[in-house]
């Protein structure tokens, strides 16, 4: 059926794996417990079978190079000096519950933020805070749907949008964001995908995995599809202030004005504070169509209680303080280099390709040559981790057919990112030399 992506069979390892496990007996044998079926549709590779083999190997003793997370504290970056002063000056406030949509001061701080970007309607009224986008993403589509509902999701995509939606009982339909059109989506093939059941367009700008950011005539012409079809726009713009070398974020909300948007962001990424797992949504577009959908993400909100306290003493300060995050991203920036060194270290090497991310905290390599001849991207990814000690995510993570691409995170030191380079290279030296002694094989055969 168009827009359904195949899932490899890798998906399934950690439910057999569970299976297989023994059990305890007891005098009485317990029914063994029945799982949701439609978990077995979910994967997450980020945090998979991958992960937790990386685990049995450091508990074994092996030192490992972890790229599978845009954790940033887990890359020796802090959350800046002004938030922490602003949580640790109001922890003494943060016991109680707050209103199911966050602190008053906290949406004030959003809704002026998104004024100054033109975003149309914005008011504290219309900001929900979670804890993390991720709660919001989950919130978000268990208002909107009704079982078999479609939501138009990017591939590659960030999986969680994916899972959120099967786990809602919508169903995911994948539109395209192909390497050679710079990952940047098709508007027709977005329109073409749309049926009866379409209930929304999911926008990942800029772009996890790829680093794409989109530029402002496409993201019209995709509100312009919202507009004629009565959709949801949903932006998750987590990365929007993490731009490399001149290029331009376009917020979606200001361009589309009367049409339902949800623009999604946080503290985790620009700010480097992912663990205070605070993040928000703002709706904007016409109140009256909108109200229905206002009023269950608030009832939702309600039945959560709240998001966490402490963290959203810091909204203020991350919104309207000190830009700490242009410096990093800037020549002589940490990410900056760390993204210099992983577009040299593939340039220099004769397996691998790269469309240069223009943002976000990730590159998308694809392998190519003979190292790319009966290539399969969870393979590789498990033999560079026995093998070199690197851990990276499978390219098919991510939600998209072709098996030939893999994603590393910027954060860590750009010596480091070279070094993981060189081992990427030797890992598939090897996987050329076997493709290329295979064809003489065939070839004397």
């Amino acid at each position: 059926m168009a827009g359904f992506y195949p899932r490899p069979p890798t998906q399934r390892l950690h439910f057999d794996r569970l299976a297989a496990l023994p059990l305890r007996r007891t005098a009485v044998s317990a029914p063994i417990l029945k799982t949701r079926t439609r978990l077995s549709e979910v994967r997450y590779e980020i945090r998979g079978e991958l992960a937790r083999r990386a685990r049995e190997l450091e508990a074994a003793g092996r030192s490992l190079i972890k790229l599978n997370i845009g954790n940033p504290g887990a890359f020796g970056f802090r959350a800046p000096a002004h938030l922490q002063q602003a949580v640790a000056g109001n922890i003494a406030q943060a016991d109680p519950y707050t209103h199911q949509q966050g602190l008053p001061a906290a949406r004030e701080a959003i809704a002026a933020f998104h004024r100054t970007r033109g975003t149309p309607n914005a008011s504290p009224e219309r900001v929900f805070v979670g804890n993390g986008v991720s709660e919001l993403i989950d919130l978000s589509l268990r208002a909107l749907l009704d079982p078999g509902d479609e939501v138009l999701l990017p591939s590659p995509d960030y999986p969680l949008w994916s899972a959120a939606t099967i786990l809602n009982d919508g169903v995911p339909v994948y539109y395209g964001c192909r390497p050679d059109h710079g990952f940047l989506p098709d508007p027709d093939e977005i329109e073409a995908k749309l049926t009866a059941r379409t209930r929304a367009i999911v926008l990942i700008n800029p772009n996890n995995p790829t680093g794409a950011s989109y530029p402002r005539a496409l993201l019209e012409r995709i509100v312009a599809i919202a507009a004629r079809n009565g959709l949801l726009l949903m932006a998750d713009e987590i990365y929007d202030s993490i731009l490399y070398d001149g290029a331009p974020f376009q917020p979606l909300a200001p361009l589309a004005g009367d049409v339902p948007c949800l623009s999604l962001g946080g503290l985790s990424k620009v700010h480097r504070a992912c663990g205070w797992r605070i993040g928000w949504a703002v709706l904007s577009g016409d109140p009256v169509a909108t109200g229905g959908f206002h009023h269950a993400m608030d009832l939702l909100g309600a039945l959560r209680l709240c998001a966490n306290v402490p963290g959203q003493f810091a909204i203020g300060a991350a919104l309207h303080g000190e830009d700490t995050i242009a410096p990093l991203c800037a020549p002589g920036g940490r990410l900056h280099e760390a993204r210099r060194a992983v577009i040299e270290s593939v340039a220099a090497s004769g397996h691998l390709e790269l469309v240069a991310p223009a943002a976000a905290l990730y590159a998308f390599p694809r392998v190519v040559g003979a190292a790319a001849e009966g290539f399969d991207d969870h393979a590789f990814a498990l033999e560079l981790l026995d093998s070199e000690g690197v851990l990276v995510v499978p390219g098919s993570s991510f939600n998209v057919t072709w098996r030939d691409h893999f994603r590393v995170t910027l954060l860590p030191e750009p010596d480091v990112l070279r070094e993981v380079f060189a081992r990427i290279d030797r890992v598939l030296a090897r996987r050329a030399a076997t493709a290329a002694g295979a064809r003489r094989r065939g070839a004397v055969a």
